[in-house]
């Protein structure tokens, strides 16, 4: 499997639009901007994403777009197979190679990549927006947590006089 740029950009922008609607419409240019991907390509996704069901288009003044479900009911592979993703590890291995491999190293690995698909399927089925978006949240706090306790460090070895104790 190779995720290209569209697999990418579709899970960046459809996370911004998770992040930044609280059940507001969101404005391609918003997204656009902030993940400096380009408004024309932006616009091509959406329209795959609005056809494929994972998004709405809002009309009107303040309009753009937000979630078509809850974060929590789009999955990773959904975005993925909106925008026409392929993420079958295996699909190389199927075609005018097939008919001519009758090995049973060939049959070994296309069982090994056939199985790495249905793993992969079965992983980007199971992680939502939703879950990056906690996962993110907790990532974030971690490095708050960590740059706090960095920060106290610094402070109490600043107060320090040369030998090592705390000056009262």
């Amino acid at each position: 499997m190779r995720l290209t740029s569209k697999g990418r950009y579709a899970i960046r922008a459809m996370l911004d639009l998770t992040v930044n609607s609280n059940g507001n419409p969101v404005r391609l240019q918003e997204i656009s901007g902030r993940q400096n991907i380009s408004l024309h390509y932006l616009e091509q996704l959406f329209r795959k994403l609005r056809n494929g069901q994972a998004v709405k288009s809002v009309r009107g003044p303040g309009g753009g777009y937000v979630l078509a479900r809850s974060m929590d009911e789009i999955s990773v592979k959904d975005v993925l197979d909106c925008v026409g993703e392929n993420i079958n590890p295996a699909k190389d291995i199927l075609g005018s190679e097939a008919e001519s491999a009758n090995t049973t190293e060939y049959f070994l690995s296309k069982s090994y990549f056939q199985n790495l698909g249905v793993i992969m399927r079965e992983y980007l089925e199971t992680t939502s927006l939703g879950d990056l978006i906690r996962k993110s949240k907790d990532a974030e706090a971690e490095r708050n947590t960590q740059a706090q306790t960095n920060a106290a460090e610094l402070h109490a070895s600043s107060i320090r006089n040369p030998i090592g104790e705390i000056n009262q």
